[in-house]
């Protein structure tokens, strides 16, 4: 297929590491259209972009355009969610939805975003969550599957995170003595490049993608 041809279809774009795709996707000459899937409609237009106002809740019954690549950069926090049934609506349910959806309108690369620790059978509500999504997705059947299993995000977001904001100001001080580590704290603009590149290079099967190796993608 001519890569000039490929369409994309992202969700999660009004977060963190979704805005910072969003805009690496539109930039890339290798897409001639990107759709956008969300809540409500973002504040921000371009001749490549196509939003699409979805409930998640319902996405088995919506059909997507036909697309190629998909993008899933969905997620939320417990106390945002505002119970553990509800993030485990957006964190599973809705990222599951999502892949369904994608897969019946002919994608053959699926790239989401989890967390580094994804693991289900943690004892961490959180990491086992990620992980039951990860095994879940990998039931779906797509050509390539790509995890992205980022550390402590840095970036500026829309709302305030008193606790995180205070493990990136610490993460920030220690970074130097974090630096060789996999699980030091990586930009989210670094872990939209890396998903960027990422689709471009899929092989066949399921690829999981830790921090460190990220660090490496996303420069």
């Amino acid at each position: 297929m001519d890569t000039q041809t490929r369409t994309a279809v992202v969700t999660g774009a009004s977060g963190l590491v979704g805005g910072f795709l969003l805009g690496a996707l539109l930039e890339d000459e290798r897409y001639r259209e990107v759709h956008s899937l969300g809540r409500r409609p973002l504040p921000k237009q371009h001749p490549k972009l196509v939003q699409h106002t979805v409930d998640f809740a319902r996405l088995a019954d919506e059909a997507l355009p036909a697309t190629q690549d998909a993008f899933c950069c969905l997620g939320t926090t417990i106390k945002k969610a505002g119970s553990q049934e509800a993030f485990r609506a957006v964190d599973h349910d809705a990222v599951l939805a999502f892949a369904k959806a994608a897969k019946r309108a002919g994608a053959q690369r699926f790239l989401v975003v989890t967390a580094l620790g994804s693991n289900p059978r943690s004892r961490v509500f959180y990491n086992r969550v990620k992980g039951e999504v990860e095994e879940a997705l990998k039931t779906v059947g797509f050509e390539s599957l790509v995890i992205l299993q980022p550390s402590l995000l840095l970036g500026e977001r829309a709302e305030r995170r008193p606790g995180e904001h205070a493990a990136i100001i610490a993460s920030r001080v220690l970074a130097p003595l974090l630096r060789p580590l996999a699980s030091r704290p990586i930009e989210a603009r670094t872990v939209a490049r890396a998903m960027r590149a990422l689709a471009h290079s899929a092989p066949a099967g399921v690829r999981v993608v830790p921090s460190g190796e990220l660090q490496e993608l996303g420069r």
